[in-house]
């Protein structure tokens, strides 16, 4: 079975413009998720996915000097990147990550390809029902089944949000859901605010050894040491 990842990126947040390539500790966001996704086992390719405007045009000359492969599509019509990527490699199915997920635990990929290899399902999620963190959420999907559905969505939030169309007609999929033993979907490890950033860069400051070497576990019991000592 052949798996790309696919990771969405722009640089026209509202929140926090331009957080994709901001630089901590001399590496982008984009960076650090990039070099997590490398460790996985059951990846066959990562893909930056753009778009055309010229905001973004930082976004494609990182890639071409960090030897990343970058295709630019819609800004808005997110999920036609996706088609155009698939209809370019040949693969059975694809990982959709966003890039404002610089702490993204890579253990949760390879957990969920294997979960889709052995139960043939159309997704493979932890965000239909989420007990993770923000910023740890993984979508497994059947290539064959996204492209078949792209020609029935109907709305600008499908177009936007890749897989909600699935999501909202989950009746006619096979989707399997996978939860952590206790809910942690309060906390968020993703970066979408100036105070998201800032707590990343604290908790990459308390790391001595490279960020993907820690798994989940690790990073929430960091995240809340780093949450303790803004309180006192």
């Amino acid at each position: 079975m052949k798996s790309i990842v696919i990771i969405q990126a722009r640089m026209n947040s509202q929140r926090l413009p331009g957080k994709v390539l901001y630089e901590v500790k001399g590496k982008s966001l984009l960076q650090y998720l990039f070099d997590a996704v490398k460790q996985c086992k059951l990846l066959d390719d990562i893909v930056i996915a753009t778009s055309k405007e010229k905001s973004d045009n930082p976004i494609e000359y990182f890639c071409r000097r960090h030897n990343m492969s970058c295709y630019r599509g819609q800004l808005d019509n997110v999920a036609s990147r996706y088609k155009d990527i698939l209809a370019c490699n040949k693969t059975d199915t694809f990982v959709r990550l966003c890039a404002d997920s610089p702490m993204l635990d890579y253990r949760l990929i390879d957990s969920a390809l294997n979960v889709y290899q052995k139960g043939q399902y159309d997704i493979v999620t932890n965000i239909f029902q989420r007990s993770f963190p923000k910023g740890q959420s993984v979508e497994i999907v059947n290539a064959r089944k996204f492209l078949n559905g792209y020609d029935s969505f109907d709305s600008k939030e499908d177009f936007e949000h890749v897989t909600k169309f699935f999501y909202r007609n989950a009746v006619r999929y096979k989707i399997n859901n996978f939860f952590l033993d206790h809910n942690h979907s309060n906390i968020s490890l993703a970066v979408d605010t100036p105070e998201d950033l800032e707590i990343f860069q604290r908790m990459i400051s308390d790391m001595n050894k490279p960020h993907w070497e820690y798994c989940l576990e690790e990073i929430i019991k960091i995240y809340h040491q780093i949450m303790s000592q803004s309180i006192h």
